[in-house]
């Protein structure tokens, strides 16, 4: 019996979608058009004879054969990896203090980490989570190497793309309908809470802080409770919440502005390859 021969392009098209959770999620890692890396999925699943991927309600899900193979398909790149630090180099090692803020790290983090750890497996990364605003001076005075943070200043670091603010709150409680409206907001200086009061000062909407914290698990509590609205990066926002948005117009709340997201390197690690390689794969997998 022939068996087919699963090509090393199909199988990191395969996982790429699986670590995205969308094909138009994984393209831009891939450096491919959507419909290209479509292709290489249908050539694998032609090839295998079965479906490795279906459409799930929020996201693409594995099918059973997709989970068979998946550790297969990682292995199979990470063998490649080592393949060619052989052939081509040493494998990279070395130390990279990572920082990134809570709202950031589950959906921008975890694809950027998976695709280095898979070439990089000798590199040791440090990681602090914390606000842009701790981050920064971290960063500056090289307690870091690289944050991952929303700019305070235009020329801060090198631009990777825009998150949107956004109102949320619980339909359980709908608070947004109370006057003053009931907010909680991050830690003084935030970015996040500085926009929010202006966004509040300009449309004249009366309010008043009832919660404050710097986490983003605080954020959300006081949402969930009912307690307050908050102002989270669009990408953070948990599905139970809502995103406030088409409210009545006695209810409406004002816009917000886009952070400029940014990875921010200290002068101290210009001489460090393994920080050299992880600005680069933040630039490679986030970057527009």
């Amino acid at each position: 019996m022939v068996y087919p021969d699963f090509q090393i392009d199909w199988m990191r098209a395969f996982v790429a979608v699986v670590d995205a959770g969308s094909l138009s999620a994984a393209a831009p890692l891939l450096h491919r058009s959507q419909s290209a890396v479509s292709m290489q999925i249908k050539k694998l699943e032609n090839a295998l004879g079965r479906p490795v991927l279906s459409r799930g309600p929020r996201h693409l899900q594995l099918t059973a054969a997709g989970e068979e193979l998946l550790s297969y398909a990682r292995r199979m790149l990470e063998l490649q990896a080592e393949t060619q630090a052989v052939l081509f180099g040493p494998p990279l090692e070395g130390r990279v203090r990572l920082g990134v803020p809570d709202d950031y790290a589950s959906s921008y983090l975890t694809p950027v980490l998976r695709s280095f750890a898979g070439r990089h497996q000798g590199v040791e990364i440090e990681l602090t989570c914390e606000q842009s605003t701790s981050l920064i001076p971290k960063v500056t005075r090289g307690d870091l190497d690289l944050a991952l943070v929303s700019r305070d200043k235009p020329q801060r670091g090198s631009f990777l793309f825009h998150e949107p603010l956004v109102w949320v709150g619980s339909p359980q409680f709908e608070v947004w309908r109370k006057d003053p409206l009931p907010i909680a907001v991050y830690e003084s200086g935030s970015m996040a809470r500085i926009e929010t009061l202006a966004a509040l000062g300009a449309k004249r909407r009366s309010y008043r802080v009832v919660y404050h914290s710097s986490s983003l698990a605080g954020q959300v509590a006081a949402v969930e409770s009912g307690l307050a609205v908050a102002v989270l990066t669009r990408c953070s926002v948990p599905a139970h919440l809502q995103v406030l948005q088409s409210l009545p117009k006695e209810y409406e709340l004002p816009g917000l502005a886009t952070m400029e997201v940014a990875v921010l390197r200290s002068k101290v690690s210009k001489r460090s390859r393994a920080v050299d390689a992880m600005y680069e794969q933040f630039s490679q997998t986030l970057g527009t």
